[in-house]
């Protein structure tokens, strides 16, 4: 079991990175080499220092919202954490007069953050993994990347908070809703951008999936004008993202957000750990390796993200 002191010491060592991969090829003499640095979270061992930079970048590439939001690297801290949030102050003071210091003192915003367990698995053939001249490492990183950056995004965008993390999706925790109206129109749209405050609209991003994307192409207001702008894929000057984890316009569902996704936090809250599971899938010679990340994901600011809800006709 590793502490927070202990592991960046241990990861970083040729030794250990040596035996890691040893193991990720079943060799089973490097076991008790490693043993003593297995998690008691996952049963995993983490990958080595130098993997995690490749990885890290990896699922920054493929997870939408990690492009997006906030990444926090919160690795070894308690198990429950809070973060805080609050407006800045500024604002003229006469001559001879104080700082009303006071306006600013209870203005915190105290927010848990929890660790939620998200698991992979990965196959291979044997003869890949007993061939020493396959890029083991390389493979590995790029197949749990991109299974962990899947699994993220749906919880980032549709998460209960249960278990996962608290999607920007949820009806008392996520987005606001802007307005509600039963079709998209060109004025529904304006009033959904004009909704954020200035400090929101500036860097916003609109959020939706291909089939909302197509019909906001061909919307036009009176006068025919679209508010697609083709040449550069945006919306009022601001630019789209794409999710298929976002919802089709139905009614009741919010299929379009728009806002400052910064305020979406990602807390990485433990490095990836791996083990692998060779007698399970012999009889097929093949080689599992179940991973695991533990990590969560909360809107810190409501108000910096705002939806359209599609009412009833």
């Amino acid at each position: 079991m590793y502490t927070k002191d202990e592991r960046p010491s241990y990861t970083r060592t040729g030794e250990y990175t040596k035996n890691f991969w040893n193991l990720m090829r079943a060799k089973q003499y490097a076991l008790g080499s490693i043993e003593n640095y297995r998690s008691t979270d996952t049963g995993t061992f983490a990958l080595p220092r130098g993997a995690e930079g490749p990885f890290a970048s990896q699922l920054g590439k493929k997870s939408l919202l990690r492009r997006l939001g906030t990444v926090v690297d919160a690795k070894g801290s308690s198990f429950r954490m809070y973060a805080k949030d609050s407006d800045d102050v500024a604002q003229w003071v006469p001559e001879g007069e104080s700082f009303p210091i006071h306006d600013g003192q209870r203005d915190f915003i105290r927010v848990p953050l929890d660790r939620h367990k998200l698991g992979a698995l990965v196959k291979l053939d044997e003869d890949f993994v007993n061939d020493e001249l396959f890029d083991l490492e390389g493979h590995l990183i790029g197949r749990f990347a991109k299974s962990f950056a899947k699994a993220e995004d749906s919880a980032f965008i549709a998460g209960t908070g249960i278990a996962m993390p608290t999607g920007l999706l949820h009806a008392t925790k996520g987005a606001q809703e802007a307005l509600s109206a039963p079709t998209l129109t060109y004025a529904n749209i304006v009033s959904l951008y004009l909704s954020l405050k200035p400090e929101y609209r500036e860097v916003g991003t609109w959020l939706m999936n291909d089939k909302t994307a197509l019909a906001l192409r061909t919307l036009t207001d009176e006068d025919g004008n679209h508010i697609w702008r083709a040449s550069d894929d945006s919306i009022l000057g601001k630019p789209v993202a794409y999710s298929e984890h976002m919802p089709d316009i139905e009614e009741g569902r919010m299929p379009i957000l728009f806002g400052d996704f910064s305020y979406y936090w990602i807390i990485d809250r433990k490095p990836v750990g791996i083990m692998v599971m060779r007698e399970k899938f012999i009889l097929d010679h093949q080689v599992g390796y179940l991973g695991f990340e533990l990590l969560d994901g909360k809107l810190m600011r409501q108000e910096a993200i705002k939806g359209l809800r599609i009412a009833a006709e």
